[in-house]
Order: C-alpha cells, then sequence, then structure tokens
C-alpha cells in the first residue's frame, strides 16, 4: 500500500470511529487477502458483514452504532429503540441490537450478534472465544426515510417519528398508549410535532389509540402518572376530567394545578406527586406553599402518588368523588367500573 492509499485509509477510519467497509477497502486498492489476514491474525476484526474495526481492542456504543450505519449504507439513521436511547428517551442498554431504518429497496437485512470466534468474528487476541462483539442489527424501511432523519453525528430518526416508533412496536394497543404518554412527556416533544408526523406518516398500528393519547396530551396530561389518573381514576368511574395545568399565582411566580375541577363548579384541586421531580428540596418547597394558598382561599386539596393512583385507584375515585360531592357535584349516572361493582357485590350480605 502507498503512502497516498495509507494516508486515505487513515482519513476514511478516523471519520468513522476506527472502522471502515470492505467496499471502501476495494476502493483503496486493499485486496481481500490483506483483509482476511489481518482478521485472522487479530489485528482487525469483523465487527459485521463487511465492516471491520482496524483494532483489537474493545467495540465502544459508538463503534457499535457507526457500524450499524455503516451496514445499512450512506442513507441509514439510528432509529426506533436505538434512536430513543440517543435521544435520552430510554436508558440505553448495549446488549440490545442496533435499530437503523434504511429507504425501501436497500438489500440491508437484519444480522444477528456477531459473537467472536463464530462466523465473520475470527478469534481475536483481545477477546476470549464466545464474547459478544457487537449486539446486531435489526433493519427497518420506511418510504419517508428522507423526511425523518436528523443530521446529527450519527443521523437519526427525529423526536417525534422516534416517539411514534417506539410505540407502534409495542406489543399491544394499550402499551402503545402508555409508551406515546410517557415518550412525549418525558422527552417534553410538542404534541403539534407528534400530530404533524401522524398526519404525514399515518401509522398503520393502532392508529385510533395513538390518537387517543395525542387528545389526552392536547388537553394537558404531562407524565404517565397524570394519564393514569385521567383513565383509571376519572374515566373508568365516570368522574368528571378536571382541567389540566391550570395556572395559579402563588409568591408572585405562576404555576399550574395538576387537576383543577373548578369548571365543574367545584373548587376541588388534586395534585399528582410524582416520584422523581416532587423529591426535589425547591419543588417540595414550592408544592407547599401551593397547598397553602389553596387552603388559604378555601380551596378543598387531596394530593395521590403513583402507588395509589396505579395500584387503587378504585379508593382513589371513592376520595375524589366524596369531596366533588360534599362541593356541590351530582353523579349523572352509575359507576362504569367493573372492578367497583365486583367490590359492592362482594360486600352486600
Amino acid at each position: 500500500m502507498t503512502s497516498t492509499q495509507f494516508a486515505a485509509l487513515k482519513d476514511v477510519v478516523d471519520a468513522q470511529f476506527g472502522l471502515i467497509t470492505h467496499t471502501q477497502l476495494r476502493a483503496l486498492g486493499f485486496p481481500r487477502s490483506r483483509v482476511r489476514h489481518r482478521v485472522e491474525s487479530g489485528l482487525w476484526q469483523a465487527v459485521l458483514h463487511g465492516v471491520y474495526a482496524v483494532s483489537s481492542g474493545p467495540i465502544s456504543r459508538e463503534m457499535a452504532l457507526e457500524a450499524a450505519l455503516l451496514f445499512g449504507g450512506g442513507a441509514a439513521v439510528l432509529s426506533h429503540h436505538t434512536a430513543a436511547e440517543e435521544w435520552g428517551m430510554i436508558r440505553a442498554d448495549p446488549a440490545c441490537p442496533v435499530h437503523i431504518t434504511v429507504p425501501y429497496g436497500r438489500s440491508a437485512v437484519t444480522q444477528p450478534p456477531t459473537v467472536v470466534g463464530a462466523g465473520l468474528a475470527l478469534t481475536s487476541l483481545c477477546h476470549r472465544e464466545g464474547t459478544v462483539l457487537h449486539p446486531g442489527v435489526v433493519v427497518h424501511r420506511s418510504r419517508a426515510h428522507e423526511y425523518i432523519a436528523v443530521d446529527t453525528d450519527q443521523p437519526r430518526t427525529s423526536r417525534a417519528d422516534t416517539a411514534l416508533d417506539v410505540a407502534i412496536a409495542e406489543p399491544t394497543a394499550r402499551d402503545a398508549f402508555t409508551r406515546l404518554i410517557a415518550l412525549v412527556t418525558n422527552a417534553r416533544i410538542p404534541v403539534r410535532d407528534i400530530r404533524r408526523r401522524m398526519e404525514e406518516r399515518r401509522p398503520r398500528r393502532y392508529r385510533r389509540t395513538l390518537l387517543d393519547a395525542v387528545r389526552l396530551l392536547a388537553d394537558g396530561v404531562q407524565s404517565v402518572l397524570e394519564y393514569r389518573y385521567a383513565t383509571d381514576v376519572e374515566d373508568a368511574h365516570g368522574l368528571p376530567r378536571a382541567r389540566r395545568q391550570s395556572p395559579v399565582v402563588v409568591d408572585g411566580r405562576t404555576l399550574f394545578e395538576d387537576c383543577d375541577y373548578s369548571d365543574h363548579g367545584v373548587p376541588l384541586i388534586v395534585r399528582l406527586d410524582g416520584r422523581r421531580a416532587h423529591a426535589m428540596a425547591e419543588v417540595a418547597f414550592r408544592d407547599r406553599r401551593r397547598d397553602n394558598a389553596a387552603e388559604l382561599q378555601g380551596r378543598p386539596r387531596l394530593v395521590y402518588g403513583f402507588d395509589e393512583v396505579t395500584k387503587n385507584p378504585c379508593a382513589v375515585a371513592r376520595e375524589v368523588e366524596t369531596v366533588l360531592v360534599r362541593e356541590g357535584w351530582s353523579r349523572p349516572g352509575e359507576i362504569p367500573c367493573r372492578a367497583c361493582e365486583w367490590s359492592r357485590s362482594a360486600q352486600t350480605p
């Protein structure tokens, strides 16, 4: 290899986290026999089919992602769970395969994990036989490929597209509903972005369910806890829907109440106490001041955490209804919750 070819090889490898493809090597005049010799001797590693690491050291996360993109071809982008990990929507799991999306017509196919000593990954000097070198690649295809990518260092789908892709991949409609709520609220994705992407890329699975989730988000739901309260406490028990994120001024600052029933002629406030944010000293102080302000205004207040709402929504609903009725609300019909009906029948002598 000439000095010019070596310099070109170094430039390519440096730009790709120490990786290079068989096609790139062939364009640089690097013969297949030399590639095979370097892999067999442990100087290089076959990370994926046609993708090599020009070192014998460990494969970092950046290298694993880059290898998947190189395997998928020039238009490949990180997507689904991998894009969600990179956006910080979910916790990264190095054992999970790398998800990429390519345009329709590309020949890339899903790859199993690359194991040292099996198939392409010949035994390396720095890895024991049987070590998983790369977690594998899951290949998705999209006709809207050119519209969903964001030009980051390692290109990935946009936050809105990522949230929808992850939700649609869930096994059930309820799981898709909950997942979309969690991703949108935790990552603070604007609801307008989700709506626009759903209009431009109409999902084939769970479309009606996801539209319901978007409507709930548009109503002001900002966490999975608020979603569970709206569906499992209010809707399931025939209670009125509270106004979400109702503004209130406390100590000269505008704060927001989770659930405000004043639109129904009842001054009740329900605060949903999330496990993480409300543990912070500043937030705890803010909540106490807000509670005191409500009391001074003569507004009844109830506070519930994640465990009460998710594990015993019927009890929460009974308490909320007790205050609503005491303050003048009248139930328009029967309680639709089957669990409550079973509880009442079980107590009947």
